[in-house]
């Protein structure tokens, strides 16, 4: 019964739903059409490395890796109030945003965003500013 459930999932995200990876250009200009975006690196991360302006922080990975869930979605669900409702996730180098994005899709959420590379390998190196 779970792998039936999880394929029906799966099937949904494919046909109804889109996860899509953003370059810098239309991060920026998604960002600047009002779409939320949420940084869900850790505060070490935050710390060393700086956030991309404007966007919210949103940890959804204890430093040991485990979710953070109840966090997470009440910070989103103060920004995202429907599930068609447009939004972008950024980390460090786009590996946590692939997987957090995928759950979030088969939950039902439809216009997930990520930033290509993360904010080390694709904001940084395309040598955008951040802050401290």
């Amino acid at each position: 019964m779970k792998k039936i459930l999880l394929i029906l999932m799966m099937l949904h995200v494919m046909l109804f739903a889109e996860f899509k990876s953003i370059g810098v250009e239309e991060f920026k200009k998604l960002q600047k059409e009002g779409i939320a975006v949420f940084d869900i690196r850790t505060p070490m991360e935050w710390q060393d490395i700086g956030v991309i302006e404007g966007s919210i922080k949103a940890t959804f990975f204890s430093e040991q890796g485990q979710p953070l869930l109840a966090d997470f979605f009440y910070t989103l669900g103060t920004l995202v109030k429907d599930k068609s409702q447009p939004f972008i996730i950024y980390c460090a180098h786009a590996s946590r945003t692939q997987s957090l994005g995928q759950g979030l899709m088969a939950m039902g959420f439809e216009n997930v965003y990520e930033l290509k590379d993360g904010i080390e390998n694709g904001w940084i190196k395309a040598g955008e500013k951040v802050v401290k």
